[in-house]
């Protein structure tokens, strides 16, 4: 049943705009942010980092990308949510530590900060998560470089399906074979686990050479096929899942 409702809404109209909107939330948060009161609310990171053709590298897949995905987390699961709402937020805006996960897209271009560093820091060891998406092999290196200055005792490891995050929702028990739309080669799932032990609670998770909100953003179009799409979201399901319980 579970996979019926996917179908249906990954072949729904979302908003058709597409892209960036909004560029007063370049490096910063955005001022139309709806106001906390306790439901989930998407809380995408922004950095700095150029204006290409596509807007800012953070924004990519936005805003269509969210409101999609959080339509799928409200029809499938108990979590209150705010589908059509949604944060952007700079790292060194206090009001993240109200939320207890972060989304970043395109992590091979960020910079930060090194209060923006401290403060994602606090935030980690306090209990948030931070789910990063979007990279290829090539940005490897910028986010190995960015998380040493946020975490330098941390270590990464590779995730692979006995991890309790591809078991928070849906059983997947091959994610090194789910659909990729572009990338080539099979995805990498890693993370950092609290006192680097894999026993502990994941902190960070990044699915790696994929892109899975790509699926996402156009999963009304048909660019996909719709077990493609529902594939993809049954992934961020179970990684915002993760993220919510712990």
């Amino acid at each position: 049943m579970a996979i019926v409702g996917v179908s249906a809404l990954a072949q729904r109209g979302g908003y058709q705009g597409g892209g960036f909107r909004g560029r007063e939330s370049y490096t910063g948060s955005y001022s139309g942010n709806v106001r906390y009161d306790g439901r989930f609310t998407f809380v995408r990171v922004s950095y700095a980092d150029y204006y290409g053709f596509r807007g800012p590298f953070w924004a990519h897949d936005y805003p269509r990308g969210e409101e999609h995905f959080m339509k799928i987390m409200e029809a499938l699961t108990a979590v209150p949510v705010h589908v059509e709402e949604h944060n952007i937020m700079s790292l060194s805006d206090p009001d993240i530590f109200k939320y207890p996960l972060i989304y970043m897209c395109e992590p091979g271009h960020w910079s930060m900060t090194d209060a923006e560093a401290a403060s994602l820091r606090a935030f980690l060891l306090k209990g948030g998560f931070l789910l990063l998406d979007d990279m290829r092999y090539r940005d490897w290196g910028n986010l190995e470089l960015q998380m040493s200055r946020v975490l330098p005792e941390g270590q990464w490891k590779d995730i692979d399906s006995s991890h309790p995050i591809f078991h928070s929702f849906y059983e997947i028990s091959e994610p090194e074979n789910i659909p990729q739309y572009y990338d080539p080669g099979k995805p990498i799932f890693r993370g950092i686990f609290e006192n680097n032990d894999p026993a502990r609670r994941l902190m960070v998770f990044v699915n790696y050479n994929t892109d899975i909100s790509e699926f996402w953003e156009w999963s009304d179009t048909g660019y996909k096929p719709i077990d493609e799409n529902n594939e993809a979201f049954k992934v961020g399901v179970n990684e915002f899942m993760y993220g919510i319980i712990h």
